[in-house]
């Protein structure tokens, strides 16, 4: 099997490699140049069995680190992403644990910076569901919530409800869509019926 050519794709660092007149696969410029592959040299099947591997594996770690650098994610989250982008899962379940071995993948701080950032703005149910739809461990995601008490709860729903209803007129349609709105952020029933008691009495 003989390189006939190999042909930068754009501006990037991809190459289009081909072997036998024919193309063979799209190469990144690492892997080509960790072999000094030229026009002309001449190799075997698994030599280009292997390189294809070699390529994945580099391909698809890179593609894993540029995603982390731009937002942090969970270890589902990027091989979901990754299975998106059609690489072999078993280049994902490789590059997955060598970012976890940097730690680029922590799914502990995931989760604290998660309810650090939406601890305002979402229930501790909902918390607890978004969290465990993004793969992290119950186990985890109960340690991480455990310092938020019933009274957290209260005044977390009033100050989302008071900034619902803001410029709003207090009749019985508001207060079923005011319900609705906080029932679709994880609270209880009856944190919400004492909210709109305590706004109601407020208002009065």
């Amino acid at each position: 099997m003989i390189i006939t050519e190999i042909r930068k794709i754009g501006k990037g660092q991809r190459y289009y490699l081909f072997v036998d007149n024919d193309l063979f696969g799209v190469f990144e410029a690492e892997i080509l140049a960790r072999h000094c592959l030229k026009t002309g040299q001449e190799f075997d099947k698994s030599f280009f069995d292997n390189l294809t591997i070699e390529n994945g594996d580099y391909a698809c770690f890179n593609r894993g680190l540029v995603v982390l650098s731009k937002s942090m994610k969970s270890e589902k989250m990027l091989k979901d992403y990754l299975k998106e982008k059609k690489y072999p899962i078993q280049c994902i379940d490789k590059a997955v644990l060598k970012l976890k071995e940097y730690d680029y993948i922590n799914d502990e701080l995931f989760c604290q910076n998660y309810i650090s950032c939406y601890c305002n703005q979402k229930s501790k149910r909902k918390l607890k569901y978004d969290l465990l739809s993004k793969g992290i461990d119950e186990n985890i995601i109960e340690k991480n919530l455990e310092n938020i008490n019933d009274e957290d709860e209260f005044s977390k729903a009033y100050n989302i409800a008071v900034k619902y209803l803001k410029n709003k007129t207090y009749d019985l349609k508001t207060k079923q869509k005011t319900f609705n709105y906080l029932i679709g952020k994880g609270f209880d029933f009856s944190v919400i019926q004492n909210v709109w008691e305590e706004i109601s009495n407020d208002r009065n």
